[in-house]
Formats: C-alpha cells, structure tokens, sequence
C-alpha cells in the first residue's frame, strides 16, 4: 500500500511556527522534529499510512519543541531559532506542496503590530512634548468676569 501525505495546515508567530497535520483517528503517531526539518507519519482510521517530511524554511529549537495529539489531529508547536522573524513560507523551497496550506483561521499579520505600536508611542511623546514645551502663560483678558458680580450679590 502507498503512502499518502497528511492535509497540513500552519501559521506564523513570532516565537513559533503552528503545524496541524489533519488526521482524523489517527494511530502509531510519530513526530520528530529536527533542527531543520519535521517528519511526521501515522496510519488514519482506515489504515493508510500517511507520511510527511518538511525541511524548514529557517532551523527552529527543536528541543524547545513540542507536539499535542487529540481525536482529529495532531498539532506541533515548532520554537523558532531566531524570534519576531517572520516566515514568508513554512518550507525551505519556494514549492508549495499540494497537500500544505496556511491556516487562515489562525493567521495574524503580527509582524506589523510591533510598527504600529512605535507609531503610537511616537505620536503619544509628539504630543507630551507640545504640553510640555514652556511658553508663555495665555493671555486671560478675554475671559468672562464673574468675579465682580459673586461679590456684590454675597455683600
């Protein structure tokens, strides 16, 4: 009998990478992740081998690396080696296989938060240091006096 490639899916972030291999009651579960690369292989419900080996687009902490394993799947939490690097791909080749797709449910484009966030703090010191330039008080002549009629109603 052949072996099939497992649907995986994957997302970004800035300290892991997320795989899902999506197998529904999947059994002899193997993953093993390498600095450069995971090979995962299991049977599904029906008894077909399923085998898939991914060489990294970067080398990640496989140490640091972990894998979690329910009725419907088989999620790995891959640690990268280098973090807030954003990964334009999952794999080492610009291909992408037929059987690889982006995880659009999971996907954030985290890597222009860090931006957005300087932009926000460089408005917000803009703005203290117009407060907090020294210039002459204002001018107050225009001002409504009411001082003059509290006292005479309080005589």
């Amino acid at each position: 009998m052949a072996r099939q490639h497992a649907r995986t899916l994957w997302y970004d972030r800035p300290k892991y990478v997320f795989m899902e291999f999506c197998v529904e009651d999947s059994t002899d579960v193997q993953v093993l992740i390498e600095d450069h690369r995971i090979v995962f292989s299991c049977r599904n419900a029906d008894g077909v081998e399923l085998y898939n080996e991914i060489e990294f687009y970067a080398k990640v902490n496989s140490k640091d690396s972990q894998d979690k394993r329910s009725g419907r799947s088989i999620t790995c939490f891959v640690r990268k080696w280098k973090e807030k690097v954003a990964w334009p791909r999952l794999t080492k080749e610009d291909i992408k296989p037929v059987w690889l797709s982006v995880d659009f449910d999971n996907w954030r484009d985290w890597e222009g938060d860090e931006e957005v966030e300087l932009a926000q703090v460089e408005h917000y010191a803009e703005l203290l240091k117009k407060v907090s330039t020294k210039r002459p008080p204002p001018a107050m002549d225009d001002l409504d006096d009411d001082s003059d009629s509290a006292d005479t109603t309080s005589n």
